[in-house]
């Protein structure tokens, strides 16, 4: 539905079915969630004893959340279903967004959402990682089509930053951290997906920049009429370069050209070909993109020849984590609107007194709502714990804080991606079931959320790439060591933790579960090729589980140490007691499938199929 609001006053656009309640599609930012998040559990105020942060007062972090929330509910919600039903459509070269995406965009350039976590030298704000991330989680469930485009541009910021020439920087970063212009990520050709070892496209030198040329898919936000320029982040092979991975360079190709003055020049040899047809995020054009057509499109090289793969995991770690974030974000929605839903739906009558009852008075109506809030409480913790390791690990002084950051950054992210986006398929399923066949009646707008959800567990690397990433590269490779760091501070937890016995029962004995199925992994990973790709989403899953139920023993004592809303800590300590009662258990289903199961995943071959 399109909400009325001082933005876009249209409210005529696919008018609802009489018996749908037009509130179910309002959005409310979860302010006081946030700063619980922000403050109580991990103390972004720290953050403030580094220089780079002084300025990032507490009065400062809330003002911006609290705006971010009233910029997500006003002006960013009311086009989700818009944007779901019009698409972003190809035509003539040229893309045209949703009813009212333009001028959105226009009005979150202006307010300076695009520069919060940005270098101050190139226009940012110069704000903390983790506070961009809890804005980023509110435009993610207003509307993650829209949310896609920003998100983007920050990860070019993220590897021009890293890799660029200063020439570079100066010439493109200003606009790019303004949101006067967009960025993308170009790396999936027709024939290779993850597998970047055989790309076509390809890039020759031409004074001092290159040509390239080839054809690019599933580009998101590719092209769009909503900001003057577009920068292209593009994976390619020079033409004499070796095959493989390592032969590949990354390439910054504008849609149109920058003069010396910065103005824009001519356009580039590029163009759209289509957008894709989707089942979800529809508002976001997802394009076919086609460099070279004519004489070639003209590109900059970032960094070395034969880095581009690494330049561009500079991109993708960052995509990775704000993936994961858009299942925070999805699944705060889905959970809000069926709980909305379930307070004013009466049906059945109340188990202890008989009476005619709205369907929250139901017991498994409140086990599915529970379920899903205390999955994204755990998601939301584990994607702002990584945050704040990814702040650490930049900008810490002490060389001894960042090295350990750098490493506990690296193992959280495969977690944060692959768990947070299986786990929003779940509860925009639930949030469904709870609505019953009203949540299969689109106008609701709660099987948008399921449909948007679906994309997050294949972007920038599939679960099962993720959880490779995770057993073969953060677990085998350094043996261990990070993942047993990570694993002493779970036991402090578990040492300080003496508010509920029995929840400290469970996480310690799937404490000392997850060790034993580590420890089996590290000491039989050599007997198969096939061995750790056989247990790696098994591994991921029950590494996920126990780490959520680690957020939530801290949300824990957290709520009891806070002098605040005494309604809003109880309901903390019910989630936590909740989450490691009912949804920490599958933990050990996933170890079991490690530890048992390993030899049939080994034994497995196509001949298996038949």
């Amino acid at each position: 539905m399109l909400v009325a609001n001082k933005y876009f006053p249209r409210t005529d656009f696919l008018p609802l079915k009489p018996w749908i309640n037009p509130s179910m599609a309002d959005y409310k930012a979860p302010v006081q969630e946030m700063s619980f998040v922000l403050n109580d559990l991990f103390d972004v105020q720290s953050l403030t004893t580094i220089p780079a942060f002084a300025e990032a007062t507490p009065d400062l972090v809330d003002a911006v959340v609290q705006e971010a929330g009233k910029f997500a509910a006003e002006v960013i919600a009311p086009l989700n279903r818009q944007g779901d039903i019009q698409h972003s459509r190809a035509k003539d070269g040229a893309v045209t967004t949703p009813d009212g995406f333009k001028e959105a965009y226009s009005l979150f350039q202006q307010n300076g959402w695009t520069s919060l976590a940005q270098d101050p030298n190139y226009g940012g704000q110069g704000l903390p990682f983790t506070v961009h991330m809890a804005a980023s989680e509110f435009w993610n469930s207003a509307n993650m089509s829209f949310a896609l485009c920003p998100m983007l541009s920050a990860g070019g910021m993220d590897v021009l930053m890293a890799h660029a020439s200063q020439d570079l920087r100066d010439k493109f970063l200003p606009q790019l951290v303004s949101g006067e212009w967009t960025g993308t990520m170009n790396l999936t050709e027709p024939h290779a997906g993850s597998d970047l070892s055989s790309l076509k496209t390809k890039a020759r030198p031409d004074g001092d920049h290159y040509l390239l040329k080839g054809q690019k898919i599933y580009i998101t936000w590719g092209e769009h009429d909503m900001a003057d320029n577009i920068l292209h982040i593009v994976l390619a092979p020079l033409e004499d370069a070796p095959a493989g991975v390592k032969g590949l360079s990354l390439f910054l190709v504008p849609k149109y050209l920058v003069n010396e003055d910065g103005s824009l020049g001519d356009r580039n040899d590029l163009s759209v070909v289509s957008t894709e047809e989707k089942l979800g995020i529809n508002g976001s054009p997802t394009c076919v993109m086609s460099f070279g057509e004519n004489q070639g499109a003209v590109g900059y090289m970032i960094g070395e020849p034969g880095q581009g793969l690494a330049c561009m995991f500079t991109l993708m770690n960052h995509a990775r984590l704000e993936v994961g974030l858009e299942g925070v974000g999805l699944s705060e929605r889905s959970y809000q609107d069926a709980l909305d839903y379930a307070k004013q739906r009466v049906q059945g009558r109340d188990p202890e007194s008989g009476a005619s009852t709205t369907i929250i008075g139901h017991p498994d109506v409140q086990r599915m709502l529970m379920q899903m809030k205390s999955m994204t409480d755990a998601m939301r913790a584990l994607c702002f714990d990584a945050s704040l390791s990814h702040d650490l690990r930049s900008h810490a002084e002490d060389e001894q804080v960042k090295a350990y950051h750098s490493v506990k950054f690296a193992l959280l992210t495969p977690i944060a991606k692959a768990w947070c986006t299986e786990l929003v398929n779940e509860v925009t399923s639930l949030g469904i079931q709870i609505h019953g066949g009203m949540g299969f009646v689109e106008e609701t707008g709660v099987a948008q959320h399921y449909r948007d959800a679906r994309i997050t567990a294949i972007y920038e690397g599939t679960t099962g790439i993720q959880a490779n990433d995770l057993v073969g590269r953060k677990l085998v490779r350094d043996s261990g060591q990070g993942f047993a760091a990570l694993m002493s501070e779970m036991r402090a937890t578990l040492d300080d933790f003496s508010h509920d016995e029995q929840s400290k029962a469970q996480f310690a004995q799937h404490l000392d579960r997850l060790q034993v199925t580590a420890d089996f992994i590290l000491n039989n990973n050599s007997q198969s090729a096939s061995f750790e790709g056989a247990v790696a989403v098994n591994f991921l899953m029950q590494m996920g589980y126990v780490c959520g139920a680690w957020y939530h023993l801290r949300s824990f004592m957290a709520a009891d140490k806070s002098t605040g809303d005494a309604q809003f800590n109880q309901a903390k300590k019910l989630a936590a007691r909740f989450y490691v009662a009912q949804v920490l258990p599958r933990a050990s289903a996933h170890a079991d499938a490690v530890e048992h199961g390993a030899g049939i995943g080994v034994e497995l071959s196509e001949a298996a199929f038949v």
